[in-house]
């Protein structure tokens, strides 16, 4: 297994591709100008991807979304309360940050399949558990999928904009709630290993036991 992240447009959004051993790949939140990248990074490795994988809907993490999943004719998967901002990004931004989709034309994929709380998706040999978390959008979800490493199998958190290194995700955007969003940490993230490793939307990775010792918006959880 194989994961390679790297950050795209204006707003620095991770995007990943896991692959497994037979080459096999799944793309996650393939933002602004993610495209170029992923197509360089699927060619060059000689991967098939199998699926788009989107945390929520807003816009710097679904910008490339139609693009990369019917440029490789494969599905989009984003949990229903997000879904229609794949259409409207709008319906997720502050109207200063509308402002500049003046002119932009965004549609769903081809394919899109919805996603929710509980479900398992199996693509080649990966596994990934899909965790509702809301409070950043409505239809945040978390993707765990577990890795071999050297020292033995270990969590990887593919979680959006829900938790970061020292921080939480924002909820100054429409239909944000603090409080849903500190719940979904403490139920869906606080509860894994201390050695659980997150991948989250923008910035460094961390594990849950560092954010567990040292994110001061945790502290009341």
């Amino acid at each position: 297994m194989q994961i390679v992240g790297f950050p795209a447009g204006m707003f620095q959004t991770n995007c990943y591709i896991v692959s497994d051993e037979s080459g096999d790949c799944v793309i996650v939140d393939p933002g602004q100008d993610a495209e170029a990248q992923v197509r360089r990074q699927v060619s060059e490795a000689g991967l098939r991807p199998r699926a788009v994988l989107l945390t929520h809907g807003h816009l710097d993490h679904i910008w490339n979304a139609q693009q990369v999943a019917d440029h490789y004719g494969v599905a989009a998967y984003i949990h229903p309360e997000d879904r229609q901002m794949l259409a409207d990004p709008a319906k997720g931004l502050s109207l200063d940050l509308s402002a500049m989709l003046k002119g932009a034309e965004f549609s769903e994929p081809v394919e899109v399949i919805e996603v929710f709380d509980g479900d398992t998706l199996t693509f080649g040999s990966m596994v990934f558990d899909v965790d509702h978390v809301p409070g950043h959008s409505p239809g945040s979800v978390s993707f765990r999928i577990m890795v071999e490493t050297e020292q033995g199998p270990r969590m990887v958190v593919l979680g959006g904009d829900v938790l970061f290194q020292d921080g939480v995700g924002r909820t100054d955007l429409p239909a944000g709630d603090t409080e849903v969003l500190m719940q979904s940490i403490a139920k869906k993230f606080l509860v894994l290993e201390d050695d659980a490793v997150v991948l989250p939307g923008h910035g460094p990775s961390t594990t849950i036991g560092r954010e567990r010792r040292s994110n001061p918006f945790l502290r009341d959880l």
